[in-house]
């Protein structure tokens, strides 16, 4: 689904990723665990397409197609989604209002027909319902006044609504207490574990694992995954740290 080749960028003329690989088939969810400053949001905000990250060598394929030329919203619309570490607020919007437009936007670049206001309520009544989340919290401005557990999860109903091939999720588990960790692991799994799917996860701790198991864990460091393993590899992590394991 997804092949990152030798992956190199700079950010403010300052180089980040210094030749990152990554293979990535469908039905499969990988964590990407590293230090601070070792590149892990840079490769998220690289491969959504964030402004300011230039790619200065390698190439990226998703589903076939080189998704580097394509604009962020063409990634969008391709399958890609990317869960954000600080949800913005955009006051004056209404999270239905928003996740309307963005669904209907996505099926039209598809070729599909735009779903109706009831059809997209009740699809968004059934998200909202697997991540626990009222209803009346969607008609609120988008993420305003929202705590961060709420962002959080409102952002994964945003996910369940878009529906992606692949979703890349910027330290989802940043700011949640014990219960909305565990509601978004949930939420994580009913909407992605699935065979024409997958999943990125980019965290710093073990703890979001034990919710959405991984079946590959990459340590990241200095712009480079240095190395690879199984679910196991996250628990040698937290033992004994990212230096030791690194080295």
């Amino acid at each position: 689904m997804l092949k990152i080749d030798n992956l190199a960028n700079e950010v403010a003329g300052k180089p980040i990723l210094k030749g990152l690989s990554l293979t990535i088939n469908a039905g499969e969810i990988h964590a990407i665990m590293g230090p601070n400053g070792a590149g892990k949001s840079t490769l998220a905000y690289t491969l959504g397409g964030r402004p300011g990250y230039e790619v200065t060598g390698g190439s990226v394929d998703f589903e076939g197609a080189d998704l580097l030329a394509m604009e962020p919203h063409e990634r969008a619309a391709a399958g890609l989604f990317l869960g954000f570490q600080y949800p913005v607020e955009i006051p004056g919007v209404s999270n239905v209002q928003f996740l309307r437009e963005a669904l209907n936007a996505q099926r039209k670049s598809r070729g599909e027909a735009p779903l109706s206001g009831g059809e997209f309520l009740k699809l968004a009544k059934e998200k909202a319902g697997l991540l626990r989340m009222d209803m009346e919290m969607l008609k609120r401005p988008v993420n305003v006044g929202f705590s961060g557990g709420e962002k959080k999860r409102a952002e994964m109903v945003q996910m369940g609504i878009l529906d992606p091939r692949l979703a890349i999720l910027d330290e989802t588990d940043s700011g949640l207490d014990i219960d909305a960790l565990r509601i978004c692991g949930e939420g994580i799994n009913a909407i992605m574990r699935k065979p024409d799917k997958a999943v990125l996860l980019i965290t710093h701790y073990q703890r979001l694992l034990d919710y959405v198991k991984p079946d590959f864990v990459h340590v990241l460091v200095g712009g480079r995954i240095v190395r690879s393993g199984g679910a196991e590899l996250a628990l040698e992590l937290e033992e004994n740290g990212y230096e030791a394991v690194a080295a």
